[in-house]
């Protein structure tokens, strides 16, 4: 879909004012900056950007040329300084004099830590030849959609000198390396007046002999591309036209929520997955097209897509026209299956004698006609940049098509990128995971200081969190603390009343829709109530019910279901109390309810486990601090019931205690995360107190 609107151009936002001011190496942060702050210009974590500065060395304190480029695994659009590598140009000049050849490019990484100046700890990237050889002091390499469309046209070459003329010129397709370095420096040499080249299948490179003029330069190429395809396209339907209808909103996320579980189960045997939705109008124009299935077999072209999306989607397999989701969900194991061959045969049919092993064979990508794309990976940002991607993917398909005929990188270049020994290596220097990675969790009276501290360990340790309560305001104040703390990728809210049965399902399918199921449940939404048994009226009596126990089995019910439907296991976890085991007085209501959910643990204990769902308990005692309940009339009435002042209550709790302890959220946080974690895999149907020592609450 082609935007006409001024909007749809890139503005120049360099501000001369600003920039006046900066050292060579700052301007360099701000003009990659404001490249990445546009998707249009390139995506997350893609591109690349360089300055050739002259610096002091800090062993001769003569002036020497060195190159500033942006390091391995950075994002332009959020580098700061400490994201470039720096090196020396002399040396860089030097490993010419060192190449034995593109049969041996890979080994010319090896040298690059060797032209390191100043001790800059920052990774190259396999990028640095093709800024270095470059002979510009300012180059930037960009992924805009429309010179990729350009680049993965079939009469490529040619359309690039009907819409640049000169200026811009042509390389054909070669991996990122050295050998790729040489070939731009020789261009470069060749063609002294041109501002650029277009690397077929790739993107955009583009140089300046100052940091403005190279971005203006980078702003003005891609908008001429953006002009030149709205002048061409026309009114000519993309990718075909419409074969299929795209379902109203409601039923999309729907069937999404019923998909992305399943398929969640079958690929995440090896590694947890996060899922992400994206329904938006390039994806639905795409997946009801009549050319999707022909596009989508063809593959992505530029290596930055297909590393975080994998070369081809899988097609489910669902009718919009008939709504056949159980059907769909009938065959969906076999497609999964299908897919995983298909993987492992490319692997064979393309592998090398030094070719790392064949990495996780499953799908990135599920286009569902009618429905919308999802994405899993390791984690919820990395499914959504994937997403991202292929939208990009989508947007190169649709301009290239409408222009010429769309043609992917073959299928030999791009197993070689996909299994290139250096981007293996890039992958095994990654961190270790940590312990609930790829976990989503979901916790009830998440706005509260147990529910919150709870949310935080487990957000710290990695897993996705959908917070859920029913005040609405602490519930957006909860989700905007966490989610600056921890991104706002990992953290969702949903407002929740647990004794409503329709709520608490929708509560479940919004965290299948966001982030493709659940792992964890941790159910702690929670009231208060004191009064001798014959001034407790039924409404009390009726709320303590609900709440703590029937709320306590509708989230316990609806956990199940979707767990179930996983085939992944699960944990859940009970926050009771210490009353739940020792009664206390005046708190006839509180203290029944809370039994009934320690004895509705113990069954559910017993009915999860041939499914590998563990169900626990924890109970604390007296956690004040932070604590909603003990905000109102619990306090004063608990205070009454000790003859002694609110104030004095959580010394009074303290020195009855066993440990002389108070007892805090954190607390039993910890004791959730100890349930929810690998250390406690073979612990089901028990009972944690955490109230700092209880004879009364012993378990027997």
């Amino acid at each position: 879909m082609l935007d006409k609107s001024p909007a749809a151009r890139l503005a120049n936002l360099w501000d001369e004012a600003k920039a006046a001011s900066m050292s060579e190496p700052e301007r360099l942060v701000y003009r990659s900056n404001l490249l990445g702050s546009d998707k249009r210009i390139t995506n997350y974590g893609g591109g690349n950007t360089s300055a050739k500065v002259m610096e002091k060395d800090p062993l001769t304190g003569e002036k020497v040329e060195v190159l500033w480029v942006k390091g391995s695994g950075g994002d332009v659009g959020t580098i700061k300084l400490d994201g470039f590598a720096t090196l020396y140009m002399e040396k860089l000049e030097r490993l010419k004099n060192l190449y034995r050849g593109v049969e041996h490019e890979d080994e010319m990484v090896g040298y690059l830590p060797h032209c390191t100046f100043s001790l800059n700890p920052r990774a190259a990237s396999i990028d640095t030849p093709l800024h270095a050889f470059v002979p510009r002091k300012h180059v930037d390499h960009m992924h805009p959609d429309a010179v990729i469309a350009i680049a993965a046209a079939q009469n490529s070459r040619e359309l690039t000198a009907e819409i640049f003329g000169g200026g811009i010129g042509w390389l054909p397709w070669k991996r990122p390396g050295f050998e790729l370095g040489l070939w731009l420096e020789k261009f470069c040499r060749e063609n002294p007046s041109a501002q650029g080249v277009v690397l077929a299948g790739h993107g955009l490179f583009t140089w300046g002999d100052t940091a403005r003029e190279c971005y203006e330069t980078t702003i003005r190429i891609i908008n001429r591309a953006m002009e030149w395809f709205e002048q061409r396209a026309g009114g000519k339907p993309a990718f075909g036209g419409a074969v299929r209808p795209a379902l109203p909103a409601e039923e999309r996320r729907a069937v999404a929520e019923r998909l992305m579980p399943a398929i969640r189960g079958m690929i995440s045997a090896a590694e947890r997955k996060v899922g992400h939705f994206d329904d938006s109008d390039a994806v639905l124009e795409f997946i009801s097209s009549r050319d999707m299935e022909r596009l989508a077999e063809l593959g992505t072209s530029c290596p930055d897509h297909f590393l975080r999306t994998k070369r081809n989607p899988l097609v489910v397999g669902f009718d919009p026209a008939q709504s056949n989701i159980e059907k769909t969900l009938e065959g969906l194991s076999g497609a999964v299956e299908e897919y995983r061959k298909g993987h492992a045969a490319y692997y064979e049919r393309c592998k090398r004698p030094e070719s790392p092993p064949m990495r996780d064979p499953n799908a990135v990508v599920y286009l569902v006609p009618g429905v919308g794309m999802i994405t899993f990976a390791k984690d919820k940002a990395t499914a959504r940049v994937s997403a991202e991607f292929y939208v990009n993917a989508i947007n190169v398909m649709r301009g290239a098509s409408s222009v010429s005929s769309y043609v992917g990188l073959p299928e030999q270049e791009a197993f070689d990128i996909e299994y290139w020994v250096l981007e293996e290596a890039k992958l095994q220097r990654l961190p270790k995971p940590k312990p609930l990675a790829g976990k989503v969790a979901l916790v009830t009276g998440g706005a509260g200081g147990i529910g919150k501290a709870t949310a935080e360990r487990l957000l710290r340790e990695g897993a996705c969190v959908v917070l859920a309560d029913i005040d609405e305001k602490s519930l957006e104040e909860a989700n905007a603390e966490l989610g600056s703390r921890f991104t706002a990728d990992v953290v969702r809210s949903v407002r929740l009343n647990v004794t409503s049965e329709g709520e608490v399902a929708q509560a479940f399918a919004f965290a299948a829709r966001e982030y493709g199921g659940l792992d964890i449940l941790v159910s702690n939404a929670g009231i208060s109530s004191a009064a001798p048994v014959d001034e407790t009226e039924l409404s009390m009596w009726n709320r303590n019910m609900d709440i703590l126990s029937t709320g306590y089995f509708l989230v316990s019910r609806e956990a199940f279901r979707l767990m179930k439907r996983q085939k992944t296991g699960g944990a859940i976890v009970f926050i009771a109390s210490k009353n739940g085991l020792a009664a206390s007085p005046n708190a006839a209501a509180y203290c029944t309810a809370k039994a009934a959910e320690i004895h509705l643990a113990r069954c559910l204990a017993l009915e999860g486990a041939e499914f590998g769902i563990r169900v626990n308990t924890v109970n604390p005692d007296a956690v004040l601090r932070g604590s909603k309940i003990w905000s109102g009339e619990w306090r004063e009435q608990r205070a009454a019931a000790y003859n002694m002042s609110p104030d004095e209550l959580e010394e009074h709790y303290r020195k009855r205690s066993l440990l002389k302890l108070n007892v805090f959220p954190e607390d039993i946080a910890e004791a959730v995360f100890f349930f929810v974690s690998d250390v406690s895999a073979k612990s089901t149907g028990n009972i944690l107190n955490v109230d700092a020592g209880n004879a009364q609450s012993f378990t027997r």
